[in-house]
């Protein structure tokens, strides 16, 4: 799959291999509001996650520029354990992509090395289709990661579930 969005600078979807997670789906919202939950840090704390996690509204840290950072802890309740998320956004182009690169784990569960996740939002009027590309993986963390992105989308989806159709979004 090679296809571009409405801005000619915005990347096109590369093809994926068996070391990368990719994730398309369509979401009940318009695109300005679905990116405001990937850009802005309580907005993305209230639903990044999977199942049973959550995200520390404190540690969330979006700068939502070059070089910015893109930064949460996760929180099992059962234990108070942490796994920090540690981005640094490479590109950004409001409101169709966002990309960056998340810091490998030197120890602890998770990746070793460096994954570049790509978010593209192509807009199709009240709903948004999601296109999220990450990797590389060893092929446990493409199945960890892939069982994540699944509990977090469907946490926002229960949360825009809950926006009127014709609201801007979540007060800011």
């Amino acid at each position: 799959m090679s296809e571009s969005l409405d801005s000619p600078t915005v990347p096109a979807i590369p093809e994926a291999t068996d070391r990368d997670l990719f994730i398309t789906r369509a979401v009940d919202a318009p695109r300005e509001v679905v990116w405001r939950f990937f850009t802005e840090a309580r907005l993305l704390a209230g639903w990044f996650g999977p199942a049973g996690i959550h995200a520390d509204p404190a540690s969330a840290v979006v700068e939502l520029r070059p070089g910015g950072r893109w930064d949460l802890d996760m929180i099992d309740p059962a234990n108070d354990r942490r796994f920090p998320v540690r981005g640094r956004l490479t590109a950004v182009q409001p409101p169709e992509y966002l990309e960056a690169v998340i810091a490998g784990k030197a120890d602890g569960p998770g990746p070793r090395n460096d994954l570049i996740m790509r978010l593209w939002l192509h807009d199709h009027g009240s709903r948004t289709r999601l296109t999220l590309h990450q990797g590389p993986f060893a092929q446990e963390f493409r199945e960890l990661s892939a069982r994540g992105w699944a509990g977090s989308l469907k946490k926002l989806d229960r949360i825009l579930d809950h926006i009127a159709p014709e609201s801007e979004g979540p007060a800011g």
